[in-house]
């Protein structure tokens, strides 16, 4: 039995709600501020999804909106695997294949027996190390992603553009960095969504952290280029 138009009105309105709500999760986890992946409420989202897929709709409009929401989904959850899989490669060691870890000095088992007689050192001398090197520097921060959305049509959609730019901001402020000016950003967001969202398709942009630098990549949604 199809559902009725006010029924599914209110379905897609509350998916549309919660796929929102899922990004904007995504985001804090990808930035840091989430300890562990939305699994709960992609599931609620992903059972959304199936479930009106299942449904007959009746209403045209009804059905292309229910179709771009799916579409969206569709390109974000791609958009996240490949995001987790370059955060996950970002942080393994650079080790060479088959090098063993140094293990750890134990001092309480490693210090040599004390001398006897007029030989004995006093215990409260403190050992000798001219050759020590010095402390090295601490390590730069680690390649991540800082956010990810996707973007259709920037003037419609400027909460997105605008939730982007703040993400990049504070992002860019924790790199020492100098914030970038809004009309600045938001000509370059519009200038890749020309260019790569041919035919009213999305395009996913990703701010990321590499190389200590932050940088803003663009790509269509669906595909594994990047711009």
């Amino acid at each position: 039995m199809a559902p009725s138009r006010s029924e599914f009105e209110r379905e897609l309105h509350t998916l549309e709600a919660e796929l929102k709500r899922l990004e904007a999760e995504y985001n804090m986890f990808f930035a840091g501020r989430l300890p562990r992946l939305p699994w709960d409420q992609r599931a609620r989202v992903d059972a959304m999804v199936k479930r009106m897929d299942r449904m007959h709709i009746q209403n045209t409009g009804d059905r292309f909106r229910f179709q771009t929401v799916q579409a969206r989904w569709a390109a974000f959850t791609e958009l996240w695997e490949r995001q987790l899989k370059a955060q996950e490669l970002g942080r393994r060691p650079s080790r060479p294949a088959g090098a063993a870890r140094a293990p750890e000095p134990r001092v309480a088992e490693s210090r040599p027996p004390e001398p006897r007689g007029a030989e004995a050192a006093p215990q409260s001398r403190a050992p000798e190390s001219p050759g020590a090197a010095p402390a090295a520097p601490a390590p730069a921060a680690k390649d991540r992603v800082v956010a990810v959305t996707s973007l259709k049509d920037p003037g419609a959609q400027e909460d997105r553009v605008q939730a982007l730019y703040e993400q990049m901001t504070q992002a860019r402020r924790e790199a020492g960095e100098k914030p970038v000016e809004y009309e600045r950003f938001t000509e370059l967001v519009r200038a890749q969504v020309k260019k790569l969202g041919a035919g009213g398709q999305e395009v996913a942009f990703r701010v990321e952290l590499k190389d200590g630098k932050v940088k803003l990549a663009a790509e269509k949604a669906g595909k594994a280029g990047k711009s």
